[in-house]
């Protein structure tokens, strides 16, 4: 199996893949500075929530390099301005403020320690975050598998791979998993506009490793699904509500919807740090809306009228009864959602 390096941290530097070349070009984006970070994130060099969330980790780490030979008073004020521009630098995915918390809270523990000491424990936290995240993918590719029939066709939908995490990825780590067990697989990936990840990386990703693939416009999925050409649908995550309703790629809702009508099983792949616990339904989840360029051009070539309105939302929120369950590390959490997602707490 191919190995990708979507993250990599050595030498005091972070390096990620720029998602924003492929398919085309493999490039590396350094990072030298936390500020760096903060641009890999909005500019969507790296991308995936549990990417994005490692990313953030290491940001924290590049910050109190940046920092340690300030007084003990303004390093630790400058990591906690640091921890806050990075949690901010996207609003929906949770995983990103999940692992700066478990930053802050290592500062926390080690405050009384020179600054020297308070960076060597950030670099060994975010260590573990990044293995974590292997684990946890290849956890979830295993409970994952048991509802992956022999000889389906899954759609998938954005790019929830190793480009969207540290390894193996969370529902095409599914796939992937169904694909090595000898399932005889085909995998239906929609474009996902208006970035196109299904396109640039997912169908990339696929085809790396020969797993079947064809790649359809986004408007062709609910034919499929109507046409009985779908026999499960599998998608990530970027926050899940303690109730199980699920914020996602846009265009997500749209294929539950639909899914539920032709009754097609519709599953998410997130580890559990994707669940917020403190929001209780998918109308407390921010929802962010990235700049009108990404629908008005392609490739920096203009597509639509100079002056038009465009309304582009980074996300959709599917809710809960649309989903026929929610794969982690720990197992599928199925309904009823809020007493099953509750027993995590416990």
């Amino acid at each position: 199996m191919p190995s990708i390096n979507t993250i990599e941290f050595k030498n005091e530097r972070l390096y990620l893949i720029d998602q924003r070349k492929l398919p085309e070009e493999l490039s590396i984006f350094e990072c030298q500075n936390y500020k760096d970070v903060v641009f890999a994130i909005k500019e969507m060099i790296v991308r995936g929530a549990p990417a994005i969330g490692v990313t953030g980790a290491y940001g924290l780490v590049l910050a109190a390099k940046e920092f340690i030979n300030l007084s003990k008073e303004e390093f630790f004020r400058k990591i906690k301005e640091s921890a806050q521009i990075i949690g901010n630098s996207r609003p929906t995915a949770v995983n990103l403020m999940w692992a700066v918390k478990r930053m802050e809270d290592i500062i926390e523990k080690n405050k009384s320690k020179s600054n020297e000491e308070v960076y060597e424990a950030l670099l060994a936290e975010a260590n573990i975050i990044e293995k974590e995240d292997l684990e946890t993918n290849k956890s979830i590719a295993r409970f994952g598998n048991e509802i992956v029939p022999k000889n389906a066709t899954i759609l998938t939908h954005c790019n929830t791979g190793t480009l969207a995490t540290v390894g193996y990825g969370t529902a095409l780590g599914i796939i992937r998993e169904a694909h090595y067990s000898g399932k005889n697989i085909k995998v239906i990936a929609d474009e996902t506009r208006p970035r196109l990840q299904g396109a640039k990386l997912t169908a990339w990703e696929l085809m790396q490793e020969k797993i079947p693939v064809t790649l359809i416009p986004d408007s062709v999925a609910p034919v499929l699904i109507r046409d009985g050409k779908i026999d499960v649908i599998i998608v990530g995550a970027d926050r899940i509500a303690s109730n199980g309703d699920t914020a996602n790629k846009i265009g997500t809702y749209m294929l539950s919807q639909i899914a539920k009508d032709f009754n097609v099983p519709f599953y998410v792949a997130a580890p559990l740090s994707t669940i917020d616990f403190d929001i209780k339904c998918g109308e407390q989840i921010v929802i962010e809306e990235r700049d009108a360029e990404e629908v008005t051009h392609i490739n920096g070539v203009r597509i639509a009228p100079e002056g038009v309105k465009v309304y582009n939302p980074a996300f959709d929120v599917t809710p809960h009864e649309n989903i026929t369950g929610i794969i982690t590390e720990k197992g599928i959490i199925k309904p009823p959602y809020v007493k099953n997602i509750s027993r995590l707490l416990k």
